[in-house]
């Protein structure tokens, strides 16, 4: 059925104006519409009880056909939202779902819940479509979307400033999806933390989405870190290691110092709790063996 959708859909797309969709369009389209609406603020924050829940205004589906004869969309909404919804999900294919982007219109006009389109989204014009029929969030399905194509879409709207919602049927789409970022989870750092940890953090954080969430953390391999060389050497830029390395053989890395250096004047900047550190290097001292305590290891 899902390849079924998908044909039908790119028979409408063809229909949709042409020409690319770009971020700064997005965020025109977004301005002239106004009544801004966050989404994922909304998530983090449920209106009723502790659990933050999106309720579908949907007419039929291909398996069950019909699923209210007397459907009214903004009598629905307006229901979800007297009843405690934190906000709304949209069908609005017109062939399989009986759904339309004019309800999409009408609900916005009547709540004041944030809306998410829901849909097959195969085209970036689509997105465009959403945030002119008033969506504040957009369905991805990993299924139907290759990796360009899925990272793409969510970069275009997550710049724009919509919402994502990436839809998963298994493991493998799931790794996908996590991969584009969970911004209802947040960062993560794990610098300096032992896998249990980051466990722990991260399941904590998702206690508001997910009831009694397995979380699994597996390290796979240390990541590199990377620092600057900067001033008169011969390949300045940025350098990425994966072992402990100290400065001299950073400045080596970097070609060396050009005739033009002040070997005596090196600067070492690093960060440490938020505050600038600057340690004195000698060049001359250090390469004869003298100082070595100045040849620190550079740190992430």
């Amino acid at each position: 059925m899902l390849t079924t959708i998908v044909a039908e859909k790119r028979r409408e797309v063809e229909a949709l104006p042409p020409g690319p969709v770009t971020v700064e369009l997005l965020r025109a389209a977004l301005a002239a519409r106004g009544d801004p609406r966050d989404f994922l603020a909304a998530l983090r924050r449920p209106r009723s009880g502790d659990v933050a829940l999106i309720a579908e205004v949907k007419k039929a589906s291909p398996s069950a056909g019909v699923i209210r004869a007397d459907f009214d969309p903004v009598a629905i909404a307006r229901a979800y939202e007297a009843a405690g919804a934190t906000c709304l999900s949209v069908l609005t294919d017109a062939k399989f779902f009986q759904g339309s982007l004019e309800f999409l219109r009408a609900i916005r006009a009547a709540v004041s819940l944030p809306l998410l389109r829901k849909d097959f989204i195969i085209d970036e014009r689509q997105i465009l479509e959403a945030v002119a029929w008033g969506a504040d969030a957009i369905l991805l399905i990993a299924a139907i979307l290759d990796d360009a194509r899925l990272r793409h879409f969510h970069e275009l709207a997550r710049g724009a400033g919509l919402a994502v919602l990436v839809e998963v049927h298994d493991a493998a789409e799931l790794d996908r999806a996590l991969a584009l970022g969970a911004p209802l989870i947040g960062e993560v750092r794990a610098a300096g933390k032992t896998v249990k940890q980051i466990q722990e953090e991260i399941s904590k954080r998702l206690e508001k989405f997910v009831t009694d969430a397995a979380v699994t953390v597996i390290l796979v391999k240390a990541q590199s870190y990377k620092f600057f060389v900067t001033g008169k050497v011969n390949k300045p830029g940025e350098y990425l290691v994966g072992r402990p390395t100290s400065v001299l053989q950073a400045i080596a890395m970097a070609g060396g110092l050009t005739p033009f250096a002040s070997p005596k004047s090196i600067k070492i900047v690093r960060k440490k709790g938020g505050v600038d550190e600057v340690h004195q290097f000698n060049y001359k001292e250090v390469s004869k063996g003298q100082w070595l305590s100045q040849d620190i290891i550079l740190q992430p």
